[in-house]
């Protein structure tokens, strides 16, 4: 488990790959507090759970593909003023594709 992780003594464990997507790459530092990244990465899990039976009906009503549910999907949470910032965002379609047991979406 990471350190600065265990340090905090917080009881929500962050994930590493959203743990990194706070560090900054030139010192290994971490551009946000611990207790931002934990209430971004809670605010981020229980978006992609909540999006799990979406995606699913979205894939049966319209007849798309799993592709096109994450893409459609990634759109919707990337428009103009969206609560999420782009690595978040990138993270919660990559955490949905892995919920669904679907092939994460390349090129985002």
């Amino acid at each position: 488990m990471n350190k600065w992780v265990e340090e905090e003594g917080n009881q929500v464990e962050i994930p590493p790959s959203f743990i990194e997507l706070y560090r900054v790459a030139a010192n290994g530092k971490f551009s946000e507090t611990r207790q931002y990244v934990a209430e971004r990465y809670e605010m981020c899990e229980d978006m992609a759970q909540m999006l799990t039976l979406t995606a699913r009906e979205m894939q049966y009503s319209l007849g798309v593909t799993e592709n096109d549910v994450l893409i459609k999907t990634w759109e919707g949470l990337t428009v103009n003023d969206a609560i999420f910032e782009t690595h978040e965002a990138k993270w919660i379609i990559r955490r949905l594709a892995e919920l669904l047991d679907w092939r994460a979406l390349q090129g985002i």
